[in-house]
């Protein structure tokens, strides 16, 4: 079976729209929790039907026009070793089931966190001796995607390598460090003021388990990283560059707090 023909197994995304600050309005954080007593969110929760309807109908999600052609990258031969990801791992649904849940994750030559972008251009580089994608890449955000799919609905699994706790605790410190002329943190909408509205959008919890993502704002798949350079642009902070230590180290925290909650890639966002 195609990775088109597939039905989504669970519904939702990650990050909040955050615009230029003028007021927060509306219901404060009503404390939704499940029969485990876990208050986390999805950012699908806060979206409209029609968006939601949108990312629950594969025939209808624009994010898997990406993962059909990340299915194409997937069994395309390239590089001087003329080889495609194909020949080495096989059949990805296979091979990548489950692989999306774990990132970042720890990696032996950097000594550090690296994201799945980051992994799947080292594994280009390495074993097809091909150039690496762009950041942003509509050919990185493809394979990404394609990849991702292979875990949707499974649990994510970041945050337990001891190895990791120093990034971790970094991507915290991020996280909630205010910043910009605006002085705001991440925590500031996302932990404090969840639930309410941001220049007319309802702001989620900031959990990232659906990317990379459609965002119909955009028109296009975006990443994570991506998806972070908006809202620093937003309180007028600026942004670190992509693949940077600190967006790696603040993707790995977010992922980690996300620990448990389903992957949801491809998800669609507002």
């Amino acid at each position: 079976m195609s990775a088109g023909s597939r039905r989504l197994s669970f519904l939702g995304v990650g990050v909040a729209p955050v615009l230029i600050v003028s007021a927060l309005v509306g219901s404060a954080a009503v404390g939704l929790a499940d029969a485990d007593g876990d208050s986390r969110r999805s950012g699908f929760d806060f979206m409209g039907p029609q968006t939601q309807a949108m990312q629950g109908d594969d025939t209808s999600n624009p994010g898997m026009l990406a993962v059909l052609e990340g299915e194409d990258i997937w069994n395309r031969k390239a590089g001087a070793a003329d080889k495609s990801c194909a020949d080495c791992h096989g059949d990805a649904a296979r091979s990548m089931h489950g692989v999306a849940a774990h990132y970042p994750a720890f990696d032996t030559g950097t000594g550090g966190p690296i994201n799945l972008d980051q992994r799947i251009n080292t594994c280009r580089e390495k074993n097809q001796e091909a150039e690496p994608f762009p950041w942003e890449s509509a050919e990185i955000l493809a394979l990404s995607a394609y990849v991702g799919l292979q875990s949707r609905g499974m649990p994510v699994q970041v945050g337990d390598d001891a190895r990791l706790a120093g990034a971790i605790k970094a991507g915290d410190e991020a996280f909630h460090r205010k910043q910009g002329q605006l002085d705001f943190s991440c925590a500031d909408c996302h932990d404090a003021n969840w639930d309410r509205k941001l220049g007319g959008s309802v702001i989620p919890q900031g959990h990232a388990t659906g990317y990379p993502i459609y965002r119909l704002e955009w028109q296009s798949m975006g990443s994570l990283q991506r998806r972070l350079r908006n809202c620093m642009a937003g309180v007028r902070a600026e942004p670190y560059s992509y693949g940077s230590p600190e967006f790696v180290e603040l993707e790995l925290y977010l992922m980690s707090r996300s620990r448990g909650m389903a992957v949801e890639t491809p998800a669609v966002r507002p």
